[in-house]
């Protein structure tokens, strides 16, 4: 009889247009409910930085170097871990779940006005509100797609968090 196989920790991405709040949610779990926290935005190369703080948005070929280096990360999970990731695209999205069996994706979702006006008063990122028409022109919501948790972004941090949690409590 094979043996079963070890149980992988709960592994969760946080996704969504710029501006949604996917750190914040990811910070909070980490530090309210033991996960690891990982931001996406501190694995992009230089290059892909440099781009976007000039308001140019990325391309595929761009995303794909830096989209390996996250699914290498998730796939080496030994402990609960959150990543806040855009994943905008669903082949995003398939690249970090064939690393990540079974992972959340939880969707944060925002008005676009909304979001361009949070994103405009954020200091310290690279990331210019110019780009957030972009974003959502990119992005593929991922709503028929396995263990998807879809969250309003206005929603108080604990809210979501406590909404994440019980999410996993039923995937387990």
């Amino acid at each position: 009889m094979p043996e079963p196989s070890p149980k992988r920790p709960p592994i969760v991405v946080v996704m969504g247009v710029t501006g949604v709040g996917k750190s914040t949610l990811g910070r909070d779990l980490a530090a309210h409910h033991g996960f690891r926290f990982f931001d996406a935005d501190d694995f992009h190369p230089e290059a892909n930085v440099a781009k976007m703080r000039a308001g140019v948005p990325l391309t595929d070929e761009d995303r794909k170097p830096w989209l390996e280096r996250l699914a290498a990360l998730l796939a080496q999970a030994s402990e609960p871990t959150v990543l806040a990731c855009s994943a905008l695209k669903a082949s995003n999205r398939e690249t970090l779940r064939n690393a990540a069996p079974g992972l959340l994706v939880v969707h944060l979702t925002g008005s676009r006005e909304a979001i361009t006006k949070r994103v405009g008063a954020r200091r310290n990122h690279y990331m210019p509100s110019s780009l957030v028409d972009s974003q959502f022109a990119t992005l593929e919501a991922p709503a028929p797609e396995p263990h998807v948790l879809v969250l309003d972004c206005d929603l108080p941090v604990d809210v979501m968090s406590k909404a994440v949690m019980e999410r996993l409590a039923v995937l387990e």
